[in-house]
């Protein structure tokens, strides 16, 4: 049985005002299109997570919403603490808890822990500019064998930057 692990760093964010707290920072223009793109690709791909868990820092929660509209995604976005300035072992300990009906997870966070997350699941050293989105099938029966030793092959990579939709390898 397979799991789908969607990793997304969220969308560029904004250094306009200079005394605002980080975890207070707002997406600029680029990031909410950036975000508004991935969920429609998501949609078309008919890739639609079961549930999307994202960092409560501004920037992160406002690409999950836009991710979540854009591609018809019918749940709460859950916000989850540990994710704002997460580690790895933050995102193994979360999704250890998943209940097994979910099938595909949206994860949406911060580098480095988040580019330090993707590179532990799929063993290659990985970039995650802003607002870009990794797509990984997981060997797993079940989320509570989920654990820092899980092998992931990454079957999609995007990067806002590329002009190009998301392409899945099947």
């Amino acid at each position: 049985m397979t799991k789908t692990l969607l990793l997304m760093r969220h969308g560029k964010s904004s250094w306009k005002e200079k005394g605002l707290a980080d975890e207070k920072r707002p997406l600029k223009k680029r990031g909410e299109e950036a975000a508004a793109k991935i969920g429609k690709m998501l949609k078309v791909n008919e890739i639609v997570p079961d549930l999307i868990l994202s960092s409560p820092a501004k920037r992160a929660k406002n690409t999950a919403e836009i991710v979540a509209k854009e591609s018809n995604f019918s749940h709460k976005v859950e916000l989850v603490d540990s994710f704002y300035m997460g580690e790895p072992s933050d995102y193994v300990a979360r999704l250890k808890k998943l209940p097994n009906d979910v099938k595909q997870v949206m994860v949406v966070g911060h580098n480095p822990g988040l580019e330090a997350f993707l590179q532990m699941l799929d063993g290659q050293i990985s970039a995650m500019p802003t607002g870009s989105l990794a797509i990984i099938k997981l060997n797993l029966n079940s989320w509570s064998d989920f654990s820092a030793e899980s092998d992931g092959n990454v079957i999609a990579f995007w990067d806002p930057e590329q002009k190009e939709t998301l392409k899945i390898k099947k």
